[in-house]
């Protein structure tokens, strides 16, 4: 329970009760178990928002610790940075105001498999032309670890 009852005066009185002052920690044990549930069920689902369905590779993924930007491209044509969507030109003037406070900063593209070559170079020319040198394409692994 939440308090426990002693008697005063080592029992020498009858009825007399005093509450006896401890936490209960159990209900904070049990929520910090949900909260600590929740959180591992719902963290692999933040990744990105934009759906992509991306092309298949053997290569090894990169190891970075900063974090990159993601530049997406979608097959019905629209273009995400982020989780948000932009035109192609907007795309320029946000990564140049980017690219004032970091040109070293790793930019991910992540294009549709189903897009054609040209539209994939057109959007990766733009942001090179930014001023960022550090654009990397993001693959998915082929199930088997070999290339097609």
């Amino acid at each position: 329970m939440g308090a426990d009852l002693k008697k005063r005066g080592g029992g020498r009185r009858k009825g007399k009760y005093a509450p006896m002052s401890q936490i209960n920690v159990t209900p904070f044990v049990d929520v910090m178990l949900v909260l600590l549930i929740i959180f591992m069920v719902t963290a692999p689902l933040i990744a990105t928002g934009v759906k992509v369905d991306l092309p298949q590779t053997s290569a090894k993924p990169l190891s970075t610790e900063e974090k990159p930007l993601a530049v997406s491209l979608r097959s019905d044509g629209k273009i995400y940075l982020q989780d948000t969507e932009v035109q192609l030109n907007t795309l320029v003037e946000r990564l140049r105001a980017i690219a004032d406070v970091s040109k070293e900063t790793r930019i991910y593209v992540r294009a549709d498999d189903t897009l054609p070559y040209g539209t994939v170079m057109k959007v990766m020319g733009t942001i090179n032309g930014a001023g960022f040198n550090k654009v990397a394409l993001v693959t998915q692994p082929t199930k088997g670890g070999r290339g097609k």
